[in-house]
């Protein structure tokens, strides 16, 4: 016999006052059951007919004071412990009072989508507000005070507004000025337009045209896993070995792109290990069960099995590694790109500041003094990060890290031989590789000779004259992003007598390394007009007067030590670079902390740095840069587990 339906419907559990009236009251008895399951299966049937009328569709049936289903006391009473059916004795039940509507399946779906259709909405109408209504909102502030720094605050914080919510594209904001400064009597035209292509932007696309030949022709990912071959499969070791390749690459070509490379290369060797850990299991368990068997056969012998907890604690171990494992990749690829000038972008508009803002500082920033500076910082906050994530997810035990045990050698002979089949599938060195790098060891080395310092480089041999220098690390990465489209990506033919008819057909120049369609796909053009709209935003400050009155009203901050003034501001930079691009919050900030330094006697350049090192440092959210973002979709993190890098 089937169970009748249970007044919520079917397959709907009890409500709670169900639930107490079956405590509270006596069970009917077997004489009166029957004719119970009857009145109650035609008054639910009625009941959720009436309610269906009301409501729509699958809404539920709410029981009533008079409805069947109260308790039948004639008859003998059972005991009170439940019956292996009870969802048959629910209709007998009376509740003590009105129950509520159970919670119905269709209203499980339907409550998700109303709440997700309504913060959509929320969202339509919270984009369209910022975008139309801020600019109204501070008209009164031109209005009131008529004076041309405060026009030019205007635009500053109508700007600061749309990257930080980034209602429209970062690059499409950062042409403003362009539009307002000329219709504000801020700037002319011309002066707001050459700031958009100045010799710190065509520093950054020469460095990005290289870049981009780089990955074209999969020499970074060579040099990757070539250097992960050499450092060792050990856990430790391999780490560190990403976090090194990962910082190198990302000191000339973007952390993006470094990290969309690497992240693929830990995963096949994570998932390697892990399929080489579960094979070694199986066949350790299967010798354990063989002894424990042979050991119960011998007199008075006891058998302790500890397979799950051992389980579960490997489980934990190999869950720590692939986060450790995968927080490396992006944490390196961020504190890389700060070792050199244009490894990423607040770097570089750094540099345009201090052009822009100090011209008389003639040429204290460029490529070798910046390394000098950056690369010993890079490398030690490398090893901070290295071992702060040893601690945190694999801990600090050398028998474990360094590789000890069966499993251990099963797990580095894995991996390794995973790097070796990444690489064995690049084939040999090609004519192409070969020109690309020979390239950028030009660059390199250019960069590195042209203005020393300690020593005359080659820019004093006959490019100099007085002040004026005539060549800068602009002109070199010009010169070698030319060469690019010039060097051949193939070895010329020069046997013209022994060609056959369609050999003399193709052109004896072959292809060259970079064409313009690859090009023009691959370099972030929206990032030379963000530099172009920040250098934009210092001119018009310095023009208007507002640096000048921002620096009068940090005159108080006299009296607060230089250190603490640099430790304060660079916690601002670093969390405010977690909701907005790093970019972005460089432009914003670094005119206004060179207007302070000057007013309080400061060298800018004190806090102008740190600021800017800080900008790079967004490690707590999976938002705040592409490559978090790109390792937390491999699904081994959670958004708690890159807060606790931020802390240390």
């Amino acid at each position: 016999m089937t169970d009748p339906i249970p007044p919520g419907g079917p397959g709907v559990p009890p409500s709670r006052t169900v639930r107490e009236g079956w405590e509270s009251h006596g069970v009917p008895g077997p004489q009166s059951l029957q004719a119970g399951r009857s009145q109650a299966l035609e008054s639910a049937g009625a009941s959720w007919s009436r309610r269906v009328a009301e409501l729509g569709v699958g809404a539920p049936h709410r029981p009533r004071p008079g409805d069947a289903g109260g308790p039948h006391r004639g008859g003998a009473e059972l005991p009170l412990s439940p019956p292996p059916h009870p969802r048959g004795l629910w209709p007998l039940l009376k509740p003590a009072e009105p129950l509520a509507a159970p919670h119905s399946p269709l209203q499980s779906v339907s409550l998700p989508r109303a709440m997700a259709s309504a913060l959509s909405y929320v969202s339509k109408f919270k984009s369209f507000a910022i975008l139309f209504f801020t600019p109204l909102l501070l008209l009164p502030l031109i209005i009131l005070m008529p004076a041309k720094f405060v026009r030019c605050a205007y635009v500053i914080i109508l700007m600061a507004i749309y990257w930080c919510t980034e209602v429209i594209p970062l690059a499409v904001t950062s042409l403003m000025p362009a539009l307002l400064f000329p219709l504000l009597k801020i700037l002319d035209s011309k002066q707001v337009c050459v700031q958009y292509m100045k010799d710190t932007n065509m520093l950054f696309l020469g460095g990005l045209i290289v870049a981009v030949a780089v990955e074209h022709w999969n020499l970074h990912k060579r040099i990757a896993l070539r250097t992960l071959l050499w450092v060792g499969a050990k856990p430790a070791q391999l780490m560190l070995g990403f976090m090194g390749v990962t910082a190198f690459l990302s000191m000339w070509i973007s952390n993006t792109a470094t990290t969309a490379m690497m992240v693929p290369i830990v995963e096949a060797v994570l998932q390697q290990m892990e399929a080489t850990s579960t094979a070694t299991e199986a066949s350790l368990g299967a010798l354990e069960l063989a002894d424990k068997g042979k050991a119960s056969e011998l007199p008075g012998s006891q058998v302790i099995f500890e397979g799950p907890a051992m389980g579960q604690r490997e489980n934990c171990d190999r869950k720590s590694m692939c986060k450790a494992m995968t927080l490396c990749v992006c944490y390196a690829a961020s504190i890389g790109g700060t070792a050199t000038l244009t490894g990423t972008g607040p770097n570089v508009v750094l540099l345009g500041q201090m052009h822009e803002l100090f011209p008389d500082s003639k040429d204290t920033v460029n490529f070798a003094s910046w390394f000098g500076f950056a690369f010993p910082n890079m490398v030690i906050m490398l090893l901070l990060a290295w071992l702060w994530l040893q601690c945190i997810y694999m801990g600090f035990n050398f028998k474990k890290s360094w590789g000890c045990g069966l499993e251990r050698k099963n797990n580095e002979k894995a991996a390794y031989e995973v790097l070796q089949e990444e690489y064995r599938k690049l084939g040999p060195f090609s004519f192409a590789e070969v020109n690309v790098l020979l390239c950028f060891f030009l660059l390199v080395s250019l960069w590195f000779s042209r203005d020393p310092g300690f020593m005359p480089g080659w820019l004093s041999v006959a490019w100099a004259e007085g002040e004026t220098q005539y060549a800068s690390d602009a002109t070199v990465a010009i010169f070698v992003a030319m060469l690019l489209f010039v060097v051949p990506s193939q070895k010329p033919k020069f046997n013209f007598c022994s060609q056959t008819e369609e050999e003399r057909k193709i052109p004896f120049y072959p292809p060259a390394l970079l064409n313009w369609k690859v090009t023009q796909e691959k370099v972030p053009w929206g990032i030379v007009l963000l530099l172009g709209g920040g250098f934009a935003l210092a001119k018009g400050c310095e023009v208007s007067g507002l640096s000048e009155w921002m620096g009068k009203q940090m005159e108080p901050l006299h009296a607060v030590p230089p250190a603490a003034i640099t430790l304060i501001l660079s916690l601002l930079v670093a969390v405010f670079t977690e909701c907005t691009s790093n970019v972005a919050t460089t432009t914003l900030f670094l005119p206004i902390f060179a207007s302070m330094s000057r007013s309080i006697g400061l060298n800018p350049l004190y806090v102008m740095l740190p600021c800017t090192l800080s900008a790079s440092f967004a490690f707590m959210l999976p938002v705040a840069t592409p490559p978090n973002a790109i390792v937390f979709a491999y699904g081994h993190l959670k958004v708690s587990d890159m807060g606790c890098f931020q802390h240390w």
